[in-house]
């Protein structure tokens, strides 16, 4: 089994790292993420808040809150991130209004592989509305499922509004 020495040997070799980046030119903080916070304000959030990466201070990861909100955690009105939430997510994980990503629950519209949502499009989708190639719901259309009420409302929809997408 290796050992890694005691907690100031650890220590000492991050110091000596960090030391060895800033003769470089690269600031030390940059192994631990970055973070930019707009001064204008909407709705009293920040315009737009960029966080990833470690706070070095608390040792926890950094969240974004912002009306635009981008990084590996993101909760904003339009929200990006690894995992996003808010009106409008996109994200590995979303949980909004409007989610898209690869496990998106929307209340609204979900999308992505594995999807939730009032209307739910994905790989697997879960809603009233539901496609997918495995779709659950009360109108399914998918490999597994086929309601033709729910078909001729789609040929409907797309005869009258068809020519606008």
């Amino acid at each position: 089994m290796a050992t890694y020495g005691s907690d100031e040997d650890r220590l000492r070799r991050i110091e000596e790292k960090l030391n060895q980046l800033q003769q470089q030119g690269i600031p030390a903080s940059r192994m631990f993420g970055y973070e930019y916070k707009s001064k204008q304000t909407l709705l009293g959030l920040p315009l737009i808040h960029v966080a990833q990466g470690i706070d070095i201070k608390t040792g926890k990861p950094r969240v974004a809150r912002g009306f635009i909100a981008v990084g590996n955690i993101a909760i904003g009105v339009f929200a990006f991130g690894g995992i996003a939430l808010g009106g409008v997510a996109f994200g590995g994980i979303s949980l909004a209004l409007v989610a898209l990503g690869g496990m998106a629950v929307g209340l609204l519209l979900g999308g992505g592989g594995m999807a939730t949502g009032y209307i739910a499009v994905g790989g697997m989708a879960i809603g009233y509305y539901a496609v997918g190639g495995l779709a659950l719901g009360i109108h399914a259309l998918g490999g597994n499922a086929h309601d033709p009420a729910f078909m001729e409302s789609i040929r409907q929809f797309l005869d009258k509004y068809g020519s606008y997408l």
